[in-house]
Order: structure tokens, then sequence, then C-alpha cells
């Protein structure tokens, strides 16, 4: 593959090529002949077909139209109805990105309207959708990405010729082996490392958010060298799987990562709002914002289903998982068919109100790398509609006692499910409107759920087409932006619902509510996630109602006494045992071999057991910093 560049550029014909390179694993070819740009016979597609690389052409930024030229024309040319926000030029890549409040209007039936826009103004015309809901940090990513395209175009090329250019490390023999640097017989910083003679890749990157022991992954195994890392591969978006990926760039790392496009959004959000927490707490972050944005500079994000070569020897799909907005599993063809390795991450496999059922359809599966959040015998989770009658009890409960709900949630996922059953219980009148307030950064990764809306179930999806019936534009929700705000929810007279971040009650405004509505019993207090060991969410949970928050100068401690009601729902984005197993036998092809990672001790084990006597696959649950030979 070293020569590909040439083998193309000499199956097109003498002239017409201007300039050749890489983006990533994709090949795009620069023309200066608008003719061939507009209409190139069907020569790059048998191109395409011979090679099986996904080949671009694009026009030569020198005869695109000027900037203003191309937006007048662009503007004209979409109706009215569209809803056009912005135009942005790329001028380095000869594209223009389009957003639209309905992008279907502006790509015209058949891509009719796509078709005269380049017609007329010779730039490649991308459609986004413009976001229901601002997202400030959607626009400060494509701030980054725009203010630094001379670089993305030189670091996706480079990135490129890692690909193609051969091997580096000399090929000797054949082998595959993953080493679990954390997330192995616990929940918390996930990060498998693959290697094989070529390639070294990591999978997700992770921090213990619940524990400030243990709490940072293993990279400091023998094995692991910085400088000799390939690819970062990121399964979605949760601390626990991205909260050291930006250290990795204070550390040096100039390589890719890859992920879909809301991970990238969502992970930079919590990373940020990490870096707030722990100065709040006057702890140093272990990483800075610039930090945050070097890795956005790195990211390639890919669809789902989308395949990309990451190094010579090993080619990645993402799958949708399931689990939050973007999550994927990672499929990994390595070598020329030696071996294929499904990273499953966190996964979630029935619908939700907001996502389809994680996909059990692969083209060739070896191996399986599975959680175990809850994977033990007795996981088995009640059915959906019993946890939403003990939330809508427990709301119209507190309600009646003119109390406040108070529901700690991760910023993703679970909080997008109750504000969807909250509305629902408004709109069809099982109870009366009540405020609902958004805390944290719930607010902003609701907004960034409105601008992909194809990573969501058709019925959601649907709705947020239409603005009419956009459950996350209901009138209940209010957004709760400083400190001022959040202490007239918690002294004004009434009933609400307040949702607010972190889940298991790890810093975050959830605790300030906490600690302000905790005495009183008319409150509710309703948890909705996974309660990870050490975290204060996961004492009281487990019966804990006196509970040491500090000590004072004097070294008196600080106790909250949690009078308030307590409740819990089981919403979870993971799988339960059912559907874990449900999952391994729905796999097509079965693997021939099953890893059990990201789940406490005893349920990994369970699991591996359970699976092992049930499919009469080899099984093996193992611990950090072991490695285990694939191949």
């Amino acid at each position: 593959m070293t020569e590909i560049l040439k083998e193309i550029t000499k199956q097109i014909p003498a002239g017409k090529v201007s300039d050749a390179g890489f983006e990533g694993a994709n090949i795009v070819i620069y023309t200066k002949d608008k003719d061939f740009f507009l209409n190139n016979r069907g020569i790059i597609k048998d191109i395409v077909n011979q090679i099986k690389k996904r080949i671009e052409l694009r026009p030569d930024p020198s005869i695109c139209l000027p900037v203003e030229e191309a937006e007048k024309i662009i503007k004209e040319l979409a109706p009215e109805e569209a809803g056009l926000s912005d135009v942005i030029f790329d001028v380095q890549r000869s594209i223009v990105i389009i957003h639209a409040e309905k992008p279907g209007l502006v790509i015209g039936k058949q891509g009719e309207l796509l078709r005269v826009i380049r017609e007329k103004t010779l730039w490649v015309p991308l459609i986004k959708r413009t976001p229901a809901i601002r997202s400030q940090i959607i626009e400060d990513i494509r701030s980054v990405l725009y203010e630094n395209s001379d670089y993305r175009r030189k670091f996706l090329d480079k990135t490129g010729h890692r690909i193609y250019d051969g091997w580096i490390r000399g090929k000797k023999e054949e082998w595959v082996r993953i080493t679990y640097l954390g997330g192995a017989r616990q929940v918390g910083r996930s990060a498998i490392f693959l290697q094989t003679p070529e390639s070294r890749v990591l999978l997700d990157c992770g921090i213990n958010v619940a524990s400030d022991q243990d709490a940072y992954p293993y990279l400091d195994a023998p094995e692991f060298k910085l400088d000799e890392l390939d690819a970062v591969i990121v399964s979605h978006a949760h601390l626990d799987h991205t909260g050291l990926v930006p250290w990795l760039f204070k550390m040096g790392y100039r390589g890719p990562v890859y992920c879909t496009a809301p991970t990238r959004d969502v992970m930079s959000l919590l990373q940020l709002d990490m870096v707030k927490i722990m100065r709040s707490e006057g702890k140093d972050p272990i990483f800075t914002s610039d930090d945050v944005k070097e890795m956005v500079k790195h990211t390639i994000t890919l669809d789902f289903e989308e395949v990309t070569d990451v190094t010579p020897d090993v080619r990645i799909t993402l799958y949708n998982a399931g689990h939050i907005l973007g999550s994927a599993m990672v499929h990994l063809h390595i070598g020329n068919g030696l071996h294929n390795l499904l990273y499953s991450a966190d996964m979630k496999f029935a619908r939700t109100r907001l996502l389809e059922p994680a996909e059990t359809r692969f083209p060739r599966l070896e191996s399986l790398m599975i959680e175990s959040t809850y994977g033990g015998k007795e996981n088995v989770l009640p059915p959906v509609r019993e946890q939403d009658n003990i939330l809508k009890t427990t709301i119209k409960e507190t309600v009646a006692k003119k109390g406040k709900i108070l529901m700690p949630t991760l910023g993703s996922g679970r909080a997008q499910e109750v504000m969807m059953l909250v509305e629902e219980m408004v709109r069809t009148g099982e109870i009366e409107p009540i405020p609902v307030y958004i805390d944290g950064m719930v607010w902003d990764i609701t907004a960034i759920h409105t601008a992909y809306p194809e990573f969501l179930n058709k019925s959601v999806r649907k709705q947020i087409f239409h603005k009419d019936t956009n459950p996350f534009l209901a009138p209940i929700f209010k957004r709760v932006g400083s400190s001022k705000e959040r202490k007239q929810v918690i002294e004004e007279g009434g009933s609400c619902v307040i949702i607010a971040t972190s889940g298991m009650l790890v810093g975050g405004p959830s605790v300030e509510y906490l600690k302000a509505l905790a005495d009183n019993p008319a409150n509710a207090l309703v948890f909705s996630c996974y309660q990870a060991e050490g975290s204060l969410g996961k004492k009281i949970r487990d019966g804990e109602r006196e509970i040491i928050m500090s000590y004072d100068s004097t070294g008196k401690p600080e106790v909250l006494k949690i009078n308030m009601d307590v409740n819990k729902i089981e919403i979870t984005g993971h799988s339960d045992r059912r559907e874990l197993m449900s999952f391994v036998s729905r796999c097509q092809p079965r693997p021939k071999k099953v890893i059990i990672n990201h789940g406490e001790n005893s349920r990994c084990l369970d699991l591996a057991s359970s699976i092992h006597r049930q499919f009469r696959v080899e099984t093996i649950a193992p611990r950090n910093l072991e490695s285990i030979r694939l191949k």
C-alpha cells in the first residue's frame, strides 16, 4: 500500500489531478478541472471498487468560487423554510458546511439542490442539522476545528501515511494480545491496550470517578510506551472511559482519537467540567482545557458501521452499543483476517426511550470483550414499566406533601430518559405541570442530543424533527445556570423536580441540593443510575443516614442527616444479567472466546462461569495488568 496514491493517480486521465493526500484512512484527490469535478464518468467509483478504500474527489481550492459569492448563492438557493443558520467555509479542504434547521430542504429531492450548489459554487457542500437547543460546546468545538484547519489537514495526512506507508516495526510473526491497564474486575478507569507486532492501540482511557484510590489506569506498565502509541479508540463519553484521554496529550501524544461525533462533544464537556470541579475543590487538575482542545484537534469522528483502517494491520468499525448517545461497540479486524475482536464497552441490549438496542450482527467474530456491570445472578432488573410507575408514584406523593424531588443523574443518558418520562407524565395529564429544573451539564448534553437525532431511536428522532413535538423543548424544563439561580430553586415554595449532576453525588450541583434538602422529610431523593463503591450515593443508597461530609478547623465532623425519603429506580443504560446472556446468544457469528470486564469481581466471575456453562465457549475474567494472547 506504500504506493497507493501513485497507483490511484495513474488510473486518472493525465492533467486531472492537482494534488492527492490522506484524511486519515480516506484518500482525497483534488482537481483543477471543473468538468472532471462535476462528472468524472465513474472513474473514481471504479478505482474504489478495485482498491476497496474510500476516495473523495474535490475541487482544487483555486477553482472554488470566492467565499462571499458562494455564500450569497447558497443563501439564495436554500428555501427560507430550511432555516439556514451558519454557512462555514473550510477553505483548506474546499468544503462548505451548511447548518440548517431542516437539512432535507437544503439537500433537495434525491440530492438535487446539493448538485446545484456544487455546480454553481464549485465547493463540496456538507449539510448539518442546527441543534434545537443551542449548544455552546458544539460551537466551541467547531471553532477549534476551523481555527486549526491547516493543522488538521497536515495531521490527517500524517495519519494516512502511518496507515498506508507500510510496516515500521518489522513483521516477523503474527500475534495479537491485549493487556488490561484498568477496568478488569472493577467498574472504573477502563483502559485496554491492544498490541500486534506492528500496532499499539488503546481502547478507552478512563478514571475511577468514585474513588481517589486507584483512580488512574496503569499507564506505567512496561509494555505501554506513549511515544509508540498509534491510536486511541473511545467507546463512549463517560469519564470512566475518557477521563484521562486529555492527559495523554498533556504528556505529548499527538496521534488520532477515534469515536463518534456525539462522543467527541459530550466527552469534551465532561472533561472540561472535571477540570472545573477539581479547581473548585482546591485540587490541581491533572490536565487543562488546552489539553482538551488538543484532543479535539486530533479526533477523527466515525459514523456507525463506517469501516476505517487505523494502522497497517488494524481496521475498526463502530456499532451502536445502545448505552448513551453515540456509544459504540468497537469491532477490530486485525491482520489479513488473522483475528476479529469485539469490545462491547458499556452496552444495552434492549430498546430504551432514547436508543435502539445494541447491534448483534458482525461480519466476523472470534473474541468478545463484554461488560459485567450487572452481570451477577441477582442482577436481573425489574421491568421498565414497573420502574416508571415507582418514579411516577414518588413524584405524585412528594408533590402532595409539597416537597421537592432531587434526582442526581449522569449527564448523558439517564438524565434525558428521566426528562422524557416526566414530560410524558405532564403531557398525558398524569400529574399537573410542575417545573423541572435542569442543573449541571444536563442542559448542555440535552442540547447535544438535539444536534444528533440520527443516533437516537426512530420515535424520538421523529419527535425532534418537529419543534412542536420535541420533548426536550417542553415548557416545564427550566435551566439553572448559576449559584444564585440554584439558591432560588432551593428556597422557593412549591414542588419541583431537580435533575442535576453528578449521578453518584461525587461533586457537582447535586451535592449542593442534597445538603439543602436532606433535612426535610417532605422531600425525596431518587437514584436512577449505578452507584460505585466509595461514592456518597452508594453510602446513602445502602442505608447510611448520617454522613460525615467534612471536618472543620478543630477536627469536628460536619454531619449531614438524611431525613428525606430515599428511593431508587433502575433505568440503567447497562444490560442486566438476562440481557447480557441474550446478547451473547444472539451474536452472529458466535464468539469462540469471551473476556469479561467492567464489573465488580464477583459479577465478572459469575458471568464468566454462566457463559461458559451455557454456550460451551472459553471464558476468562482477567485482572488488571494481565495480558491475554488472542492469536
